[in-house]
Formats: structure tokens, C-alpha cells, sequence
């Protein structure tokens, strides 16, 4: 009874709801006349944004209370406008001094171009129609049974009457029509979650650039202050032997033994240089060894887990391997830890790794540490990083790497339609023609040309005023079975695509 009192409830606040929408309707229908008739353009950017809070509390409670979850769909919005070498902002064939008028101009036609504005304007007309036939019609019959007398036809009476309180029972399944209903046209489209997904690309990359610029530069700085010092130290002492070997031979072999001994230290060095380029245990033993080997050489106390069937490819090796690395220095350089697990596994096609260490926590992102680094090398490769580091600790670092696996368990083996949907495709498909043609055409043509033949239509049986509310939810009923039928299959398809193309996105937790 609770849940049947909770759904009954939603659907009149979403009812009620969807009926204020004809206002906001309205407005947008001025603002399209004004703005295409007499050019006030200016009216756009105000109306969708209107409008876009409007669809944004509706995925919200499609989300709260309908249970299904909606993301925005729209488009990424465009970058500012950047200034050019001589100090004007462009924008297609014009300059200006101030990007002002770029950046509106740009913003303007991103709204427009934009699909989802225009699927945005679709579903807040078509919603007051929907919600009033799927939640708000069975409570109008309902009070229009009760406030007025029986019709001289009380079995017609009856049988509406029956039906609107069916609908009121079966409430929770109406609800759930209503937010696939929110889903199909506020839901993201395969074009939105593309552009999204390029936008995060293009950043990924130049992320990638800098990252890899950095690298080139720290390992030109550590050949310059490292070995090739210690190379041309070398040079000139073995000058200083040369001149020595006749004069002074004792010298010239104290001076040999000192040439020898950097240039051990410089193969040393050259090796540590390497190591960190991409270690040699990586590439022949794989990420589990080279991780152990890691962990040897650490002064913490650490415990490796490593439970992987396959081989990640060696890009993704090298990035979880240093980013382990960052992750044990940190533990041992700033948390004060004196033990560290680490855990490697495989998560279907995802590869996971976590790091805990017993250290003093703290660890915050948003300060410049080095987890910022491991963001930008995650980023490449989809990577999601969540740390949990209470002031206190323990410290808690996971990071997965979606598709690092070439198999996983079950990962290559495509969803089925669920039976529930098989079955309600099949309802949809058998008897979508009932309300459609018969109860919701037929009895249009004979509304229309006045028959007196009433037939089996019971929607012309009903009061005069209910006649043609009637007719045309048969109608809109009919059509909706059959959409459903059709767009179940496009839709299920299009989850899974989504699913396997949107973008991870980098969270923190503290």
C-alpha cells in the first residue's frame, strides 16, 4: 500500500507538473516567432536556458523517482575566444576588441545547432499530453464518476470507472512508462556522447603532449647533470693521463682507477635512466614481476597481490606501473607509511589496481602533488582514479583501466535483450492495433461523420465530454505501443554503444 500511496503521490506532482509546462510553452513559442520573424535572436540564449532547467529537473526526478537515471545530452560548449597575435578576437570573418561578442556569438550558435535543444522543445510540448494520459486521466475519470450523475448507460459508466481505477493500481508501471518516456528524448544521443567524447580526447592529447614534453625535458636534464658530466670529466682526465703517462706513471694510474670508477657510476646512472624510461623488467617479466621488483627495492614494508589471466598491452603496463611507483614514493616520502598493499586484478576487461598504505593520509589532489601527475597519464587511457585519505589514514589509492584487457570474463560477449523487454515487444507488436485503429480511428471517422451506429466502440458510449479525451488517448496509446515496439531494440542497442563509449571521468574522494 506504501508503494502504490508513493507512486500515486509522484504521479500527481508529475502530472500537475507537465501541466505547467503549456505556460512555458507558450513563451518558447513567442520567443521562436519574435526571434525568426522580427531577428530578436537575443531572446534564444535566455529561453533555452529556460528550458534547459526545465529538462534538468525532470532528469533529475526521472532519476530520484522514476528510477531511471538520464544524463544530460547536450553538446560540449564551445571553448572562449582566444585572442590572435595582433590582440583582436575573431569570429568567421569579423574582428573585435573584446571577446564578448565572439563568445556570445558562439554560445548562440551552439544552442541552436545543438539537437538536443530542439529535442528539449519537442518533449516539453509533447509532455503535458503524455503525463495527462498516462498519469493524470485515471484521477479525472475518477472524480468525474464521483461529482456526476450516473449516466443513463451505467454499464459504459461502469467499465470507464473500472478502467481509471485499474490505472490508478497498476500507478508504479505508469510511472515507469513515464520515464522511458523522459529517457527516449532527454536521454543523450549517440552524437552528443561522440562530441563529448572528442572534446575529452583533444584534451586527453594535449595533456599528453605536456606530459611528454616534461619527460623529454627531465631526461635531457638528467643526461646533462648526470652522465654527460660525468662523460666529459672522463675526457678530460684521461687528457690529464695522456700528459702524465711519461712524466708521471704512479699519477697518470691514480687518475685511471678514478676514470674507471665514474665510468661506472655513469653506466649506473645511464641504467637508473632507462629504468625510468621503460624498465627492463617490465618488458620481459610484465607488470606483476616488475611491480615485486619494485616492491624489493622499496625501504617500506610491502605485499603485492597480482591476479591476472592475460597480459595488458605494454602501454598500458607502463602507465600502471609507474603509477604505482608514484604511489609507493608518495606513501614513503609524505604519509609515513610503514606498510603498503598492493593489489592487481582483473575486473572483467578492466584492469584495477588498488594501494593502501598505513600512513598519516591527507593526500589531496587539488594541492599539486604528484597525483596529478597520475591523473595525466590515467587520462590516456581512460582511467578513472578515486583516493580515499582521511587525516589520520589509512590512504587509499584504486585506479582501473577500462579495456586494458584483451579478454575478460564475459567481457566480449554482447548483452541480450532482457525477457521483460522480449515480452513487452511482443505485447506492443500483438496488440498495439486494438486501441489504435478500432476503438482510437474507427471511432474518430464515426465522431466526426455523426453514425448513429455506436457499435462495440465504448469510447463514444462514454459522457459527451469524455468522448473525445477518449479517442484520442486510444489513439496516442496505440501509437505508443507501436514506437515502443520499434524503439526498445534501437534503444537497447544504443545503451550498449554508450556504454562502451563514454569516457571515464577522473573523480576524487577525500
Amino acid at each position: 500500500m506504501r508503494k502504490h500511496a508513493t507512486a500515486i503521490g509522484r504521479a500527481l506532482a508529475l502530472g500537475m507538473l507537465a501541466l505547467s509546462d503549456v505556460v512555458l510553452v507558450a513563451l518558447a513559442a513567442v520567443a521562436v516567432a519574435l526571434s525568426f520573424g522580427l531577428g530578436m535572436i537575443f531572446m534564444i540564449p535566455p529561453m533555452a536556458w529556460l528550458i534547459r532547467r526545465r529538462t534538468r529537473l525532470g532528469r533529475r526526478l526521472n532519476g530520484t523517482w522514476l528510477g531511471a537515471e538520464t544524463q544530460a545530452p547536450y553538446l560540449p560548449p564551445p571553448l572562449p575566444t582566444r585572442p590572435q597575435p595582433d590582440g583582436w578576437y575573431r569570429h568567421e570573418r569579423r574582428l573585435y576588441k573584446t571577446p564578448r561578442w565572439p563568445d556570445w556569438n558562439k554560445r548562440w550558435l551552439w544552442m541552436i545547432s545543438d539537437p538536443a535543444t530542439w529535442r528539449d522543445l519537442l518533449w516539453l510540448l509533447l509532455n503535458p499530453v503524455i503525463a495527462g494520459a498516462l498519469l493524470l486521466l485515471p484521477f479525472a475519470v475518477i472524480g468525474y464518476c464521483l461529482v456526476t450523475p450516473w449516466h443513463p448507460n451505467p454499464v459504459a459508466m461502469s467499465l470507464g470507472l473500472g478502467a481509471a481505477v485499474a490505472a490508478v493500481v497498476a500507478m508504479p508501471w505508469l510511472l515507469r512508462g513515464y520515464g522511458w518516456w523522459n529517457r527516449l528524448l532527454l536521454a543523450p544521443t549517440a552524437k552528443s556522447v561522440l562530441a563529448g567524447r572528442v572534446q575529452r580526447l583533444d584534451q586527453v592529447r594535449l595533456a599528453a603532449v605536456d606530459s611528454q614534453a616534461s619527460e623529454l625535458r627531465r631526461i635531457e636534464r638528467d643526461l646533462h647533470d648526470g652522465a654527460q658530466a660525468r662523460l666529459v670529466a672522463m675526457g678530460m682526465t684521461l687528457g690529464a693521463v695522456e700528459e702524465l703517462m711519461e712524466k708521471d706513471p704512479v699519477a697518470a694510474k691514480a687518475l685511471l682507477g678514478k676514470v674507471r670508477e665514474a665510468s661506472s657510476t655513469a653506466l649506473t646512472e645511464l641504467r637508473g635512466l632507462v629504468r625510468g624510461i621503460h624498465p627492463p623488467v617490465l618488458a620481459e617479466r610484465g607488470l606483476g614481476d616488475a611491480v615485486r621488483a619494485l616492491a624489493l627495492d622499496s625501504p617500506l614494508k610491502v605485499t603485492v597481490t597480482v591476479d591476472l589471466k592475460t597480459r595488458p598491452e605494454s602501454p598500458v603496463e607502463s602507465a600502471a606501473y609507474f603509477s604505482i611507483s608514484e604511489l609507493l614514493a608518495n606513501a614513503a616520502r609524505h604519509g609515513g607509511a610503514d606498510r603498503v598493499w598492493i593489489d592487481i586484478s582483473a575486473q572483467d576487461r578492466a584492469l584495477r589496481v588498488t594501494v593502501t598504505d598505513d600512513g598519516s593520509g591527507g593526500a589531496d589532489p587539488s594541492l599539486g602533488s604528484g597525483l596529478r601527475g597520475i591523473e595525466r597519464r590515467l587520462a590516456a587511457f581512460d582511467g578513472v582514479l578515486a583516493v580515499s585519505s582521511p587525516s589520520g589514514g589509512p590512504t587509499t589509492a584504486t585506479f582501473d583501466l577500462p579495456t586494458a584487457l584483451l579478454t575478460g570474463g564475459g567481457g566480449d560477449k554482447k548483452p541480450k535483450l532482457p525477457r521483460w523487454k522480449v515480452t513487452v515487444i511482443g505485447i506492443c507488436w500483438g496488440l498495439g492495433w486494438l486501441p489504435l485503429f478500432p476503438q482510437g480511428m474507427a471511432a474518430l471517422v464515426l465522431k466526426l461523420t455523426g453514425q448513429s451506429e455506436l457499435s462495440w466502440f465504448y469510447a463514444l458510449y462514454l459522457p459527451e465530454p469524455w468522448q473525445w479525451p477518449a479517442i484520442i488517448f486510444n489513439i496516442v496509446l496505440g501509437v505508443s505501443m507501436y514506437a515502443t515496439a520499434m524503439l526498445l531494440p534501437i534503444r537497447h542497442s544504443r545503451q550498449r554503444w554508450m556504454a562502451e563509449a563514454t569516457p571515464s571521468r577522473l573523480w576524487f574522494c577525500r
